[in-house]
Formats: C-alpha cells, structure tokens, sequence
C-alpha cells in the first residue's frame, strides 16, 4: 500500500542511535516496523501503516529530555509495555499519567523517549 502523499503530512523521522542494528532489531521486534537497506545502504524503517518512514542516524544526540515528543498507537499500552521490555527498553511514564488518556513513554536502546497511546474503544 503506498503511503498518502498531502500536504503537511509528517512523512519521515531520523531517530539517533548507538548502535542502528540495535534499534532497528527493537522497533522490528515491538513495533512490527518493516526494516529495509536504502539505496546508500543505511537502515531505514517503514511503519506498519506505510505512512511514515525514516532511518536511525549515528553521532546526535538522543531525545531523551524530550521537547518535541511523538506517540505510537498501539492496540494495548499495557501488552506494549511487556514487549518494550522484553526488548530491552525501559518504561519511563507508567499509564496514568496522562489520564484519561491511556498513554506511556519508554525510552527505547538509543535513548529515546517516544510515547505509546492506545485510542479507547
């Protein structure tokens, strides 16, 4: 399914890593992220809705005191946490914090904070 191309859309994220065989191996692993070599052979990612893509880049600074913070929608916050995890990131905002929203935030191999959400039935 190719992605919808509009205006204003955010299309692509570059996410710092340590180690980019590492994250790629997590957010695969959590996320179902489908993971691709480009043409100039670095590791990039499509999310499991082909919407937004986007590759982990080496030498910044990981987000780790976020300003800009961005979510993933999952089907289950709570079953995500176990997976985050299992895959060796840490949670950093259990859910509550932001209720009624079911949110949390993990900080993922790279040091990243990223949020998950979880839309109510």
């Amino acid at each position: 399914m190719p992605p919808t191309l509009a205006n204003g859309k955010i299309c692509y994220l570059e996410m710092p890593a340590t180690d980019i065989v590492r994250s790629a191996d997590f957010y695969k692993g959590v996320f179902g992220w489908n993971i691709r070599k480009r043409g100039d052979g670095s590791t990039s990612f499509d999310d499991t809705v082909n919407g937004v893509s986007g590759a982990w880049v080496l030498g910044r600074p990981a987000a780790g005191n976020p300003g800009l913070l961005f979510y993933i929608m999952v089907d289950s916050v709570a079953a995500t946490i176990d997976t985050v995890l299992a895959h060796g990131g840490e949670i950093v905002q259990p859910i509550g914090a932001d209720a009624p929203e079911i949110t949390a935030r993990f900080r993922d191999p790279g040091g990243n904070v990223i949020g998950l959400y979880q839309h109510p039935a």
